[in-house]
């Protein structure tokens, strides 16, 4: 059989099933369907808000069908935070190219703030505490990882400027800490565009307040 055959096949098939009539999922279907969903409703009202009753409604299943791919909510839950985890820290991880520190600064600034603009629902999820999860699963654990990537380039920056390299640590943690709080706002207040607030971040981490540049620009990208 061609593909034009085969695709005629298959129009002759949908146009055969009666109205009104569901297309079954596979299991590994299903489980992406409500895990989207989950993640949308987390999102929207937190953990203790949503319920295995509005997953499933949603979804139009049963709850014995969240039930049996989940365990439960909170194991739902959990896998919708560890896949935010693992997406944010591959986007960082993947933005980090640059040889010079201060264009490191920027690609780290700016891979979160284009994860806040278009992951609006998994950021909400991250920043969300809940109590079923220890403290690997939340935000701050997920900016620790940065730091400690941020710290290896610190350590080596500050041993070649003669510095003390154990300090690289403290270091990483307010440059991480201080992009992670703004990007936060940013997230609600949506001013002044992306590219100008990770400029004046990078212009205040890599200047000093003794030497801030009066209208900081990018390296990396272009200040719209």
């Amino acid at each position: 059989m061609t593909d034009a055959d085969d695709s005629a096949e298959r129009a002759r098939a949908r146009r055969q099933r009666p109205a009104g009539t569901r297309v079954r999922m596979s299991a590994a279907q299903r489980r992406e369907q409500l895990i989207a969903i989950g993640r949308q409703l987390f999102a929207e009202r937190g953990f203790d808000a949503t319920s295995v009753e509005e997953v499933a409604a949603r979804a139009k299943v049963s709850k014995p069908v969240v039930y049996e791919h989940f365990g439960g909510k909170e194991g739902l839950y959990a896998v919708v935070v560890d896949r935010e985890v693992r997406a944010l820290l591959d986007r960082i991880a993947a933005a980090l190219t640059a040889g010079h520190p201060r264009e490191l600064l920027e690609q780290a600034a700016l891979a979160l703030l284009d994860y806040i603009e278009e992951e609006p629902h998994g950021f909400k999820v991250l920043v969300r505490e809940s109590p079923v999860l220890s403290p690997a699963g939340n935000f701050s654990s997920v900016m620790n990882d940065v730091a400690h990537q941020v710290e290896h380039i610190l350590g080596g920056e500050f041993k070649s400027r003669g510095l003390d390299p154990k300090f690289a640590e403290l270091y990483s943690q307010a440059l991480v800490g201080m992009v992670a709080l703004v990007g936060q706002w940013w997230r609600e207040a949506r001013k002044p565009k992306k590219e100008m607030v990770a400029a004046h971040l990078v212009n205040l981490a890599w200047n000093g307040l003794s030497h801030l540049e009066p209208k900081p620009g990018l390296i990396t990208r272009k200040v719209k």
